[in-house]
């Protein structure tokens, strides 16, 4: 009888852990926290539709284009593993 009782807490702890692993803080990584994260789920977030200061749109689209190119090298070396 207490075999049982231990086998099927045994049973209800690894299926707890299990179940906590693929439902729990499955959130981005640490450094992944900046607006990219909220980009990538909800495009619409990331769209500044306001007036810009003056040389504030092209400090905006240089930092666009650093983050494009930043990403396309991450991509590149992650496609040659």
């Amino acid at each position: 009888m207490s075999g049982r009782i231990v086998i099927r807490c045994g049973i209800a702890l690894l299926f707890a852990a299990l179940v906590s692993g693929c439902f729990g803080g499955g959130g981005p990584p640490a450094r992944q926290t900046d607006r990219g994260g909220d980009c990538q789920w909800n495009r619409s977030r990331c769209l500044y539709e306001g007036s810009y200061e003056p040389g504030e749109r092209d400090y905006a689209e240089q930092e666009a284009k650093d983050l494009n190119r930043a990403a396309l090298e991450r991509l590149r070396r992650n496609a040659g593993r």
